[in-house]
């Protein structure tokens, strides 16, 4: 599962591009620290888009922390979104790439670590959920689906990544979660090992 992802998105061009889609922003708590995030691990906080209120056209950038205590206090940072009426506590989560790991290579002990990062943009968008906890206060976690083919030689699940034209939709409540929360079509991430030797070959 995804437990580590990177946010390296300039703030200006975080802005420009949801004001391209008319989605207007707001920065309840001021303009967030955007210094970059080659790294961000469960329980570090970064930023999430969330509407201003349920059913508004209206969104909101604030930084929260990435999971929730679970049950045993096992941190939650993914969500399954199979089966699930995802209806309340929609957000997005702004990143650049995202990282899996596969088994070691023949002869090695540590894991390889891959990064995905989108084909089309610079920057994307993770559907994520949040609440409230009494420990922790606001957090959130990302949201899971089948794997699409790109991660599938990877992981047998998938972060689920929207797709531009859906995130008003997605932050508005306007669309089924189970209309959004699906596999990522073919050709939409790129994977590369991140110490820069070739990706798996996909058959």
């Amino acid at each position: 599962m995804c437990n580590e992802a990177a946010r390296r998105i300039d703030l200006g061009l975080l802005r420009e591009d949801f004001a391209h889609l008319r989605i207007p922003l707001r920065f309840p708590e001021g303009a967030p620290n955007m210094a970059p995030l080659p790294s961000v691990r469960i329980t570090d906080a970064t930023v999430i888009v969330r509407a201003v209120e349920e059913g508004s056209n209206e969104a909101e950038l604030v930084t929260r922390r990435w999971s929730w205590p679970g049950a045993h206090g096992k941190p939650v940072y993914n969500y399954r979104s199979d089966g699930r009426n995802i209806a309340r506590g929609r957000c997005l989560i702004p990143v650049d790439g995202f990282y899996e790991f596969t088994a070691p290579p023949p002869g090695q002990k540590r894991k390889t670590k891959w990064i995905f990062t989108h084909a089309r943009h610079s920057w994307f968008c993770i559907a994520g959920v949040w609440k409230h906890d009494d420990q922790v206060g606001e957090a959130f976690s990302m949201l899971t689906a089948e794997p699409g083919p790109d991660i599938a030689p990877y992981h047998d699940r998938q972060v689920v990544v929207l797709d531009r034209t859906d995130w008003s939709r997605w932050l508005d409540g306007s669309a089924p979660s189970a209309e959004l929360c699906r596999p990522a079509p073919a050709g939409t991430l790129l994977p590369a090992r991140v110490d820069g030797t070739p990706a798996l070959s996909v058959s």
